[in-house]
């Protein structure tokens, strides 16, 4: 099924440019990354909705960006949230994607990627999830991202966690781990440190967190760095990648008969049958031990450590 015009127009959402490419090797148009939206929007609006969104735009010819502000175009009906962005050091105001209307209206703006933050807008302060961002070496090494995904699958179930994966839609994956409301943001950073910090121990041959990409050695990057005011890209969110893959929940089971771009905006929504397979497999919020965020409060934020480690080695090299 395919959103018509007409339909789209309805909501107050003209649709443009249907037939142009999305971008270039997308192996699509943006007929089809609307449609592909229209798809998903069940499952994907309830992980954005309440949350500042960033979006990662496409202009036809042009270089892939990224929106955090709102265009002063934007229509009054979308809402919108205004907030301190500490990287920017000013207020930003940001898209709240609450409905199908907003979704299909950042669709005709050619926003291909939808990044919400990890809290939601009333309650700022509190993550809602742990996320460990496994990043392998280049994008053939799919199967040692699968072995470090189940190397931090042991750290967690050791502790008595729970947690879903997805594929990132570029050449990683993404598990996500729901916590609940007395986990403070400070300790939430903390313990994803220490569940990266024990996988590395528990598999140095494949697994890393260092976070400079020099001194990784080949190895799979277990980023542990998205907590805060950082962004994640949402389960069914398209990438701006060659086939235009999309991010797939996926089951435990399923990790070695799968590669990123199996899925794409033109096949995800037939492979997703009707069932939302995020939500249906995220478990309740859980609580974290206070082993586990002592211990992490002892590791350096990783970002930190490598500024301090880049300026080190500017001086050794002078």
């Amino acid at each position: 099924m395919t959103l018509g015009s007409d339909d789209a127009a309805s909501l107050g959402v003209p649709l443009t440019n249907l037939d142009e490419p999305l971008f270039d090797g997308a192996g699509a148009t943006k007929r089809d990354l609307i449609n592909y939206l229209d798809g998903v929007a069940d499952r994907i609006i309830p992980e954005l909705v309440d949350r500042a969104l960033s979006v990662i735009r496409v202009h036809r010819g042009q270089e892939a960006f990224m929106q955090k502000n709102l265009p002063s175009y934007t229509p009054p009906w979308v809402q919108r949230v205004t907030m301190w962005a500490e990287s920017s050091k000013r207020d930003v105001t940001y898209a709240l994607c609450n409905d199908r209307r907003t979704l299909l209206w950042f669709g005709n703006q050619r926003a291909v990627e939808y990044h919400p933050a990890l809290v939601r807008v009333d309650s700022p302060d509190h993550m809602t999830h742990l996320v460990l961002d496994i990043d392998p070496p280049h994008g053939d090494a799919f199967a040692d991202a699968v072995r470090a995904a189940r190397v931090v699958r042991r750290v967690l179930v050791d502790e008595g966690l729970d947690a879903v994966i997805k594929t990132s839609g570029a050449k990683g994956l993404h598990i996500f781990v729901p916590i609940d409301s007395s986990v403070s943001m400070e300790a939430a950073a903390a313990a994803t440190r220490a569940i990266a910090a024990r996988a590395e121990r528990l598999n140095r041959a494949t697994v890393t967190t260092a976070f400079v990409k020099d001194d990784r050695a080949g190895k799979v990057f277990l980023d542990s760095t998205r907590v805060g005011g950082a962004t994640v890209a949402a389960a069914y969110s398209p990438r701006v990648r060659p086939g235009a893959p999309v991010s797939f929940p996926l089951d435990w089971g399923e990790l070695d008969n799968v590669a990123p771009a199996d899925f794409t905006v033109l096949t995800a929504v037939r492979q997703l049958g009707d069932g939302d397979r995020w939500a249906t497999r995220m478990p309740l919020p859980q609580r974290l031990g206070t082993e586990l965020i002592e211990e992490g409060r002892s590791i350096p934020v990783a970002r930190v450590q490598a500024m301090h480690e880049g300026k080190r080695r500017a001086r050794g090299n002078r």
